[in-house]
């Protein structure tokens, strides 16, 4: 079912997913360019979906990154950066 015109606020997970790259990605960068948007917009999907815990699924990984081992508690951590350090990652090396 379409939404109405000029209804933001009925479809609450897109209004999710857009207060969450503003606040943690777009609100602190400056952009030049359309590439460069293209770029970071690009960068935090792969940070949301293969790197960020959510809190409704337990904190859970949706789509876990093939390189972090989760079961070996003696493997070195590391620390991979996007963005320039914005948005980090800790996982196990494999």
């Amino acid at each position: 079912m379409p939404l109405p015109a000029r209804s933001p606020n009925l479809n609450a997970h897109a209004e999710r997913w857009v207060r969450s790259i503003k606040e943690e990605c777009l609100s602190q960068l400056i952009l030049f360019g359309e590439n460069s948007l293209r770029r970071v917009v690009s960068d935090f999907l792969e940070h949301f979906h293969q790197e960020r815990n959510l809190q409704g699924t337990g904190n859970v990984l949706l789509f876990k990154v093939p390189a972090t081992c989760e079961g070996a508690p003696s493997k070195a951590i590391r620390c991979r950066e996007r963005l320039g350090g914005l948005l980090k990652y800790y996982g196990r090396v494999a």
